[in-house]
């Protein structure tokens, strides 16, 4: 077929393909002026005629802007509505940034994580809550909980667990000293590059952090044995030095290479491809049930023989599945321990609720740290 010939039928598709994008751009703008009204609502639902809270002396809360259960709504209308071709993944990440654009819309939504720019926790945070909202790098994970609790964020994203390398000690030991809720989790697949301005094969020095280089100790045996490995806080602060010395390189995310304008060299250089890594959403809101959540529980329990098989065996009584279990030093006492656990359920079903208050006679201090909807797949 001719070139010309091609061009006459490609002519009349593209033309239908303008039409649609119009139509999907003014039903996308209708979409979020409905977005506007809402925030109107919420806005004087929250904050009365006058400006001021219930007592008339303090300011009012702000409203809640990301309401975890509504967006679990909404993107599970939106799979069901798919009939394809488009696969689900696609359609999420659309309605992702179209949710972000509408939070901007309400009100502008700020999020912290565990920074520099171009971390991990960063790329997370992104790929949960889109461009359209404002992100805060904070230099620990304590620092997120402690903003949340200022006000001065309004979500916090921490990571709670690595499948490759476990719990996260620093933010375990953040719920002991922060009264914040957790109101959603996110699963990021975590995929290591090999980050550099200099072609691989003339690279002198590789920094990152020292668990990232276990996690590619094979590939980095096999391709780069004679570069020298310099461990550094973070793997976007790796890509910061790389991008300043030449014959340097960092192992860090995409987004570190788009961050300091890096060229990935290789991609995906982790030894398990399967590493993902859970993070929790922190807010001082709590979420309301979806019908698929989980709630977190910190404990400590009384000193008898037993404590703790007494409150795993409540759980299991009543036909709770628990699915995942930590602990860390109260750092009160020697030899006296945080419990961490997550069970299937909200903690405002009758089951969960009963399974609590049993499991209290056996703890000197029990906080549900929150119930949020559970996450199915990795973003």
């Amino acid at each position: 077929m001719t070139t010309s010939a091609i061009q006459q039928k490609l002519a009349p598709l593209r033309v239908q393909i303008d039409e649609l994008d119009r139509q999907i751009v003014e039903l996308l703008n209708r979409r979020a002026n409905i977005v506007i009204e809402v925030g109107k609502i919420k806005h004087s639902a929250d904050s009365g005629s006058t400006g001021e809270s219930a007592a008339g002396n303090a300011p009012a809360k702000p409203p809640q802007i990301y309401v975890p259960e509504r967006e679990q709504q909404v993107l599970a209308q939106v799979r069901a509505y798919n009939k394809g071709p488009l696969p689900d993944r696609c359609l999420m990440a659309i309605w992702r940034e179209l949710m972000s654009g509408s939070f901007a819309l309400e009100r502008p939504l700020r999020i912290g994580y565990l920074g520099p720019a171009g971390s991990y926790s960063h790329m997370a945070a992104k790929l949960k809550f889109g461009s359209s909202v404002e992100y805060d790098s904070l230099d620990d994970i304590s620092g997120v909980f402690e903003e949340i609790v200022r006000g001065h964020v309004d979500l916090g994203l921490v990571p709670i667990e690595n499948s490759y390398i476990g719990g996260i000690g620093e933010t375990l030991d953040s719920f002991r000293d922060n009264r914040v809720h957790v109101c959603g989790e996110v699963l990021i697949g975590i995929h290591h590059n090999l980050l550099s301005n200099t072609p691989a094969e003339e690279v002198k020095k590789i920094y990152s952090k020292p668990e990232v280089f276990s996690q590619c100790r094979r590939w980095l045996g096999l391709q780069l044995v004679h570069a020298e490995k310099v461990p550094v806080a973070s793997s976007s602060k790796a890509a910061e030095i790389a991008a300043k010395e030449p014959g340097s390189a960092a192992i860090g995310s995409i987004l570190a290479a788009e961050t300091y304008d890096l060229a990935i060299q290789f991609a995906n250089i982790e030894d398990d491809p399967n590493n993902v890594t859970r993070f929790f959403i922190i807010s001082l809101n709590s979420a309301k049930p979806t019908g698929d959540d989980k709630t977190s529980l910190m404990f400590t329990t009384v000193h008898k023989a037993g404590a703790l098989a007494e409150v795993l065996n409540i759980f299991r009584d009543h036909g709770l599945n628990l699915t995942h279990i930590d602990k860390r030093p109260s750092k009160l006492e020697n030899w006296e321990y945080v419990f961490f656990i997550d069970c299937l359920g909200h903690q405002s079903d009758p089951t969960v609720a009963s399974a609590i208050e049993a499991a209290r006679k056996h703890c000197l201090h029990l906080t549900v740290l929150g119930s949020f909807p559970r996450a199915k797949e990795a973003l």
